[in-house]
This record gives C-alpha cells, sequence and structure tokens, in this order.
C-alpha cells in the first residue's frame, strides 16, 4: 500500500471481530475514524446494517496496537473472529450477509459478472488508490501533521489518476457501475479517497468526463457515506 492517510498505526482499520453469532450484536472494527481504510469498512457495514463499534486506534498505545497485529487470522467463524485488510474485511461482510442490506457481490454462480467484478476490484486496487493515497498524502495527511506539501509529487499524482480515469470513463459510458450495471464493492472503495481528493483540492472527480461525474455523485451522496462521515455507526 502507498502512503497511509493520517493515523499512527499500519493496521490501517482493518480488525473486525463478531462478538456472537447474532447478526444483532455488534462488531469491534479497530481503525482510525480518519483512515480511509476505516471509512471504507464503515461503508460496507452501513450498507449490509450490520451493527458495529469503532475502537479507535488512535488512541490506543502501541503495545495494544502491536497485540492485535499479531493476532492470527483464522478460517471464518464468528467468535473471536478476526481479520486484517479492509477489503478483506469488506469481502467477508458482503459474502457473509449476502441476503441483507445492500447486494454487494456477484452470485457465485453467475462467472462473467464475477470476472467484471474482480477485474473492476483490481482497477481501484491498481488504477486509482495509489495514486489517489499519495495526493491526498501531500495535501491532506502532511497538512494535518504541519508538514509543507511536495507540490511536485502532488501534481504528478492527480496527473497519472487523471490518465487512469479516462478508462473509467470508457467503462462508464457502456454501464452504470464499474463492474456491470448493478453497484459493487468496487464502486464503493473509492468513496473514502475520492472524497479526500476534493479535501485536497483538486476536482478530478467532477471534471474528468460526464460519466464518471454521474457515478462519483451518485456513489458519494449515498447514506451509508454520510453516516460514516457524520460519525454515526449502525446500532444493536
Amino acid at each position: 500500500m502507498t502512503p497511509f492517510d493520517g493515523t499512527s498505526s499500519f493496521l490501517f482499520s482493518n480488525n473486525a471481530q463478531h462478538s456472537s453469532n447474532s447478526s444483532t450484536k455488534a462488531l469491534k472494527l479497530y481503525g482510525s475514524p480518519h483512515s480511509a481504510s476505516t471509512q471504507q469498512v464503515q461503508i460496507i457495514l452501513h450498507e449490509k446494517n450490520i451493527p458495529y463499534e469503532l475502537i479507535d486506534l488512535d488512541i490506543m498505545s502501541d503495545p495494544e496496537i502491536q497485540d492485535l497485529i499479531r493476532q492470527p487470522s483464522s478460517a471464518p467463524e464468528d467468535d473471536g473472529f478476526t481479520l486484517c485488510e479492509s477489503r478483506a474485511i469488506c469481502r467477508y461482510l458482503a459474502t457473509k450477509y449476502a441476503d441483507q442490506g445492500t447486494k454487494l457481490i456477484p452470485d457465485a454462480y453467475n462467472m462473467k459478472l464475477g470476472a467484471l467484478f474482480e477485474q473492476a476490484v483490481f482497477t481501484e486496487v491498481f488504477a486509482f488508490e495509489p495514486y489517489a493515497s499519495k495526493a491526498v498524502y501531500e495535501k491532506v495527511t502532511k497538512r494535518s501533521k504541519g508538514l509543507a506539501p511536495d507540490e511536485a509529487i502532488f501534481a504528478g499524482s492527480v496527473a497519472a489518476l487523471s490518465s487512469n480515469l479516462e478508462g473509467y470513463e470508457n467503462i462508464l459510458s457502456r454501464q452504470n457501475y464499474l463492474a456491470g450495471d448493478d453497484l459493487t464493492l468496487a464502486d464503493l472503495y473509492h468513496i473514502p479517497y475520492g472524497t479526500k481528493l476534493t479535501d485536497a483540492g483538486s476536482d478530478i472527480m467532477t471534471r474528468k468526463g460526464p460519466n464518471i461525474t454521474r457515478w462519483w455523485t451518485e456513489i458519494s451522496s449515498r447514506p451509508s457515506w454520510a453516516a460514516v462521515r457524520n460519525g454515526e455507526p449502525v446500532q444493536a
């Protein structure tokens, strides 16, 4: 991953833990409310209407964080199951709660839609996040730390992202979302860093073309994102 977006931990957000077999009991999500990775998971928790408790890593001691990192992952089971990495958590939640809330992954039997979904996920991972996160690091994270941004790195990152978004415009001219005509995780993954790009002073998400503008306006206006930004977790 590229530069972290302003928290003290390299764990991202990404310890989600089931506390019981009941979907009405809150999960525990460890992360920073300011982290794009944490926010990715929170969006999915809201889309799937899964109650959760956010444990703020920013106020935890380094030994406590290191203890979380050392916890091994295991096969998916509810009691005591822990998992790191935001996209892995999102995929787990979207799969386990497939019939709850917004459907965010294609059915396993639909190989073509599944392949398009995987393609869209990798597009975000390799064509969007590395450049968006680097630009955000320069203008948002550094500013929060009282550091001066490197304008050349910021401009270069935005320029590279701009080139990649031309492919997005082409894809979105043929379909509603990145993986087809249905919303998926691949679309929602873009929301935190896309919003932070605006905070960094870039209008790239609304000026690359009419189809990106349509898509971005829709996904960034979802109630799930409004709830995350307002610090409103799903209640049990």
